[in-house]
């Protein structure tokens, strides 16, 4: 989708630039699939703010997105519209199984409706099909990728994400890159689909002016140390004091550099290469 600029009329006009939604299908959503959506503005089941700077924004309904891909293997499914979403960066496509099912996908980048995409191990490694990952040739860029068999996929969701498939690892599992450069073993049963998350300028977005930013629930931002110390480990004090301690989050965890991740996390054990990996000098 290109991006569109917009004359100077006002101050919030001259830096806008905004993706241009008149390539997207103008269909009605699929009432089937989507359901009404209730705000919490960052709150728990206490009314506590667990989630800062959250609240407002525009009534929006959720779509039902098929992250598995896996109850109609080997039924080709005809895309009939990509759609806008307004609960992710990236653009939906409506699909229309050959039994009559109708469903949501997320639309990689070059999907267009009329395309025939399909899922399971027969399925071709095309634009858009969903296959384990021990049947995607080496080297193709992926999306949607699951992390663990048949829990759907969770990884390089959002616009323009893709990884890499590199290569097997051993008889069980497979080497997938992350968007983040990080290599991770991945299970071969695990599902993938191929190509690019659609909405590539998503990241050339300028929203132009604060009340953008409000329109998607998100309030504005300030620091810890014009907090009160209730509210944060760095409020309190007269005028306009540092803190007083190193930097932390309103949690307490470490902020600006030191690491915070748990060294005796399962998850670690999957990693092939870090994604800070250090070079050695030459």
């Amino acid at each position: 989708m290109p991006i569109k600029s917009f004359q100077p009329r006002t101050p919030s006009l001259r830096h806008t630039r905004l993706v241009d939604y008149s390539e997207l299908d103008k269909v009605e959503p699929l009432k089937g699939k989507t359901k009404g959506k209730r705000g919490t503005g960052g709150r728990n089941n206490r009314g506590r703010i667990t989630a800062f700077y959250r609240g407002g924004g525009h009534k929006r309904r959720y779509r039902e997105i098929d992250f598995k891909r896996a109850r109609f293997d080997g039924v080709p499914a005809t895309v009939k519209a990509i759609e806008y979403d307004p609960n992710r960066s990236c653009f939906v496509a409506q699909v229309w199984y050959a039994n009559g099912h109708k469903d949501y996908i997320l639309a990689p980048h070059g999907l267009k409706a009329g395309d025939v995409v399909s899922s399971g191990p027969d399925a071709e490694p095309r634009v858009g099909n969903c296959l384990p990952l021990d049947k995607i040739p080496q080297g193709l860029a992926i999306h949607n990728v699951e992390l663990q068999p048949g829990k759907g996929g969770q990884v390089a969701r959002g616009a323009g994400a893709q990884c890499v498939l590199s290569g097997r690892v051993d008889d069980t599992w497979m080497a997938v890159q992350m968007p983040s450069g990080e290599i991770r073993r991945v299970h071969k049963t695990c599902r993938a689909t191929i190509g690019q998350v659609g909405n590539l300028d998503h990241m050339n977005i300028s929203i132009g002016k604060a009340g953008r930013n409000r329109w998607l629930g998100r309030k504005p931002k300030n620091r810890g140390t014009s907090k009160n110390p209730v509210d944060h480990p760095h409020g309190g004090g007269n005028d306009r004091t540092g803190g007083g301690r190193q930097p932390v989050d309103a949690h307490g965890n470490l902020a600006k550099g030191p690491k915070t991740r748990r060294p005796k996390n399962p998850s670690n054990k999957m990693i092939i290469r870090q994604r800070r990996r250090k070079t050695k000098a030459k």
